[in-house]
């Protein structure tokens, strides 16, 4: 009778302790051993730096139950940017810091911060990702089975090519621009009397350095870190025309098999991760700090900035695209994104 009540005693307290064990909960027994995080770029982008410290920081802050493994050059789609979204859903990827620009094809109204001219400044910027027009993005995607937690940054995109100063529309009249998977940005760059193609950017760095295509448009940290200037990018144009946020996400099935604790962890996580890879991103093109600048022209490259006025050319010859894309966006959601920006502090 003694060893049976002594078995039975073990039995009560084996199960007292399964809960720590049932899906949903700190140390979950159904948690995997390695979650997936894609991204475009890898180390020493800034993007790819981002990636890495959120998976740094969500096995500190869940104590090791979560394990991130981070696989840039978006290699879990074969490359293809535009179809990360689509996987995330399907669970082929768990995780993701991923582009507005690359996703778009699936979520029309992320093509909201690439309506050219819209967003003069980072505050501009700041004032639509942390702000109502954000949540509201937000809000939109946690109905498409991904739960976003924080924005990044990928930059403001500027113009570079091998043949010519950019200073004015006409300049870039018959100039081959590599673009992203992205029908607005084909529009864009038509408007300009440009021939944009689109390639991922896996493809892109061969390109240009073929004379496949004459030039490209990306962030300064994009151009510094993948040395364009090596592959015959000598003249830079400042036009600061879109700005491509990035977003910290979790697929929504992956979310919901956290306990409540770790997926507070992984959203402190993100929102940590994230202010830090914005803050790299903006590092050195500042009035204050312009060494991004002056190492880009060390290196030989003729560095156009435009004046206001030179500015709203551009603006003026994009203006039947962004007014198109704002039907397609959503009038309501661009007049408020509008509203925020005059309003920015």
């Amino acid at each position: 009778m003694k060893s049976l009540k002594t078995l039975l005693t073990g039995l009560a307290l084996a199960a007292l302790a399964l809960p720590a064990l049932l899906p949903g909960s700190a140390g979950a027994a159904d948690y995997k051993a390695e979650y997936k995080l894609s991204t475009v770029l890898g180390k020493p982008f800034p993007w790819g730096v981002g990636g890495e410290r959120w998976a740094e920081l969500v096995k500190e802050k869940t104590n090791g139950r979560i394990v991130v493994k981070m696989y840039p050059g978006t290699s879990l789609v074969n490359g293809d940017q535009t179809k990360e979204f689509t996987a995330l859903r399907q669970g082929t990827i768990d995780m993701a810091v991923g582009s507005t620009i690359n996703w778009s094809p699936q979520v029309k109204e992320l093509n909201l911060f690439s309506l050219p001219f819209l967003m003069p400044d980072h505050k501009a910027l700041d004032a639509l990702t942390q702000g109502a027009v954000g949540k509201q993005l937000f809000d939109l995607l946690a109905t498409k089975d991904v739960v976003p937690l924080a924005w990044g940054e990928n930059g403001f995109r500027e113009i570079s090519n091998s043949k010519r100063s950019i200073k004015a529309p006409e300049d870039l009249k018959g100039l081959k621009i590599r673009v992203v998977g992205s029908p607005l940005y084909l529009d864009t760059f038509t408007a300009l009397g440009a021939n944009p193609t689109q390639m991922s950017w896996a493809d892109a760095q061969p390109a240009l350095s073929t004379g496949a295509v004459d030039g490209q448009e990306n962030p300064l940290t994009i151009f510094t870190a993948a040395k364009l200037p090596t592959l015959g990018q000598k003249h830079l144009t400042l036009w600061g025309y879109v700005a491509d946020p990035l977003i910290f996400v979790v697929g929504k099935e992956v979310w919901n098999s956290w306990s409540k604790e770790d997926q507070e962890a992984v959203r402190a996580a993100a929102v940590q991760a994230a202010a830090e890879e914005v803050a790299i991103s903006r590092k050195g093109i500042s009035a204050e700090d312009d060494s991004l600048l002056k190492e880009i022209a060390g290196q030989g490259v003729d560095l156009v900035r435009l004046t206001p006025d030179q500015q709203k050319a551009f603006q003026k010859a994009t203006q039947a695209v962004y007014d198109k894309w704002a039907k397609q966006i959503g009038p309501d959601l661009v007049k408020s994104a509008e509203t925020a920006v005059a309003n920015r502090k």
